[in-house]
């Protein structure tokens, strides 16, 4: 499955073939997304990715997730998810990571909004979340730009480099949303 975005940004569906493409960019801003993201020091190497990926397509299958690699010009410069797919609760999350010289172009917020799209429209979700470290300021930006509402900080929610984080919590309900805005 692939999003179109613009003509140089699509969103492919996470796939083994993109395991080389994605571990050259976390390896271009492992610093980066270390601090943040709890799986940066798992992955490695190209095995890692497609050990990985192979998870993802499970999940997948099973409806749990649906989750996407961005290309820029046909290269791998991030991924973007929703996971933790609820069908009775008709929910789910949005996760999402770019490399550092993809970042400051609008990649994430366009890459976002294609994403919330597909959740209210093809999967029939009522509710999306965004979770961001409370200093993670750039990726609170994205649920601010795209009016979700914050709903409050879980507290040493995630655990990254031996450290508890406190998340910020952003929620977005269907009927709240502008479609293809």
């Amino acid at each position: 499955m692939i999003i179109t975005i613009d003509q140089n940004i699509t969103l492919e569906q996470t796939a083994v073939k993109h395991a080389e493409g994605l571990l050259e960019a976390i390896n271009s801003s492992r610093a980066q997304l270390s601090k943040f993201l709890p799986w940066v020091p798992n992955m490695q190497s190209v095995g890692d990715l497609i050990a990985y990926i192979r998870k993802c397509e499970q999940l997948y299958e099973q409806g749990l997730e649906v989750s996407f690699v961005i290309m820029l010009d046909n290269q791998p410069v991030g991924r973007i998810g929703l996971h933790y797919l609820n069908v009775f609760n008709q929910s789910g999350a949005i996760g999402y990571w770019l490399a550092e010289s993809a970042q400051g172009r609008g990649i994430m917020i366009r890459s976002c909004k294609a994403l919330i799209d597909y959740g209210f429209k093809e999967l029939a979700l009522h509710r999306i979340e965004i979770k961001a470290a409370t200093l993670n300021l750039k990726s609170q930006a994205i649920p601010r730009k795209l009016g979700f509402q914050q709903e409050g900080v879980l507290r040493q929610s995630e655990k990254v480099n031996g450290k508890f984080l406190d998340l910020v919590l952003y929620s977005m309900l269907h009927h709240e949303w502008k479609m293809d805005a």
